[in-house]
């Protein structure tokens, strides 16, 4: 007979070998080498004699291709695959231009060139508003996660089509692969937390396409998806001053990891112990620290940034906000659809804090979704074609902000 004591430990051991498998998982595929692509074989002749016939030549075929679940890019910690990627029907662009450029600072005195952040940007055909003629266009930057380009990034989301239509020109922030061979970036990083690496690059480019176009100074907003809502949350915490609001979708709490294995844990676990002191030390460094409006979007079956991340988001922008104790909480609840459906539907939860006439946060619980862009084009990876749409939510949350 064998003791409840041995029974719970057994239990326990095949519990911690779980977790390590899935944590050394997802470091060899985040941290590790990129795999090198193999090359194609090539069709090859060979010469077949026949008694009593001419040679005949036989052609060896080529290997099968692969089925379509090999050819999906291997697991990132930021951006997981629902499921293989359906073969891509091309859809007509939109209508503006999308313009290939980068920022590169100026060397300081003496130092040789540093490195440069390559960006896209699309700025609509639709004619601006009265009002945009006078202000400028608002300014959405968006920041994909890993294993993204950023043509990957704005086609998945569909954001493009949703700022024709609304007038927003969108910057598109890529990290490149000298800096990290799967483009995440390096929200884990301390030196970045406090305002350094990646973050002066893309404040220089949002300043460099604000300076080149006629851009409202009073709405521009920022956003991403995982590693990309990491790297958002940390530039608008050091620049709020610059940003009008922000998006967060499924990304991981601010202020913690600081090496490879701490960003693991943050991902899967959160970081209760940081998540107070982290904004109390933005606001140390920054006492007028204005407020930041923010969005956030969690699917409550992500696997890699787990929900609990979410929450302690909630507690860091009540926080940073400095919401009094009588805060004005709604929250509803709406339905989903069928999955089978034509359109398709998560259920999800919503709710807002209000102080004043202002929404300064609202929080979306989407159920089922896994980590993936909510309502995008799934014949991309991480994105999942069932509403709610994010982006449309991102553009409606933001309309309703601007710089005072």
């Amino acid at each position: 007979m064998v003791k409840p004591a041995t029974k719970w430990l057994r239990g326990l051991l095949r519990a911690g070998k779980a977790q390590q498998r899935t944590a050394n998982r997802l470091a060899k595929v985040l941290f590790g080498p990129v795999p090198a692509k193999p090359k194609p074989r090539k069709a090859v002749s060979k010469v077949v004699s026949k008694i009593g016939a001419k040679a005949v030549a036989k052609t060896v075929a080529k290997p099968r291709a692969r089925p379509a679940s090999d050819a999906v890019p291997s697991l990132a910690p930021f951006a997981t695959p629902l499921s293989p990627p359906r073969v891509r029907k091309r859809t007509a662009s939109p209508p503006g231009k999308w313009l290939a450029a980068h920022y590169a600072p100026l060397p300081e005195l003496g130092q040789l060139p540093g490195r440069r952040l390559p960006y896209f940007l699309y700025l609509p055909e639709k004619a601006p508003s009265a009002a945009m003629r006078s202000r400028g266009r608002p300014l959405l930057v968006m920041l994909h996660g890993c294993e993204q380009s950023a043509t990957q990034f704005a086609e998945g989301t569909r954001m493009n089509r949703l700022a024709e239509r609304k007038g927003y020109a969108v910057l598109y922030p890529q990290q490149s692969l000298r800096s990290h061979a799967r483009r995440c970036w390096k929200w884990y990083d301390k030196l970045t937390q406090e305002g350094g690496g990646d973050v002066r690059l893309i404040v220089g480019a949002i300043e460099q396409v604000a300076a080149r176009y006629a851009i409202d100074r009073a709405r521009i907003y920022i956003c991403g998806i995982s590693a990309g809502a990491g790297m958002a949350h940390i530039v608008a915490l050091n620049h709020p001053h610059l940003f009008a609001a922000l998006g967060l979708h499924s990304g991981p709490v601010f202020g913690a990891g600081h090496n490879l294995i701490g960003a693991l844990q943050v991902m899967q676990h959160g970081a209760a112990a940081r998540a107070d002191a982290a904004i109390d030390e933005v606001l140390a460094r920054q006492p007028a620290f204005p407020r930041l409006p923010t969005i956030l979007l969690q699917g409550q079956a992500d696997k890699v940034v787990r929900p609990i991340n979410q929450t302690q988001l909630v507690r860091q922008s009540v926080r940073v906000n400095r919401m009094p104790a009588d805060t004005l909480v709604t929250a509803q609840r709406l339905p989903g659809g069928a999955a089978s459906g034509r359109n398709p539907a998560h259920a999800y939860a919503l709710h807002d804090y209000q102080v004043g006439k202002d929404v300064l946060l609202r929080v979306a619980q989407v159920e089922h979704l896994e980590h993936a862009w909510s309502g995008g084009d799934a014949s991309l990876p991480f994105n999942d074609k069932a509403k709610p749409d994010a982006s449309k939510m991102l553009l409606d949350f933001f309309a309703s902000h601007h710089r005072r």
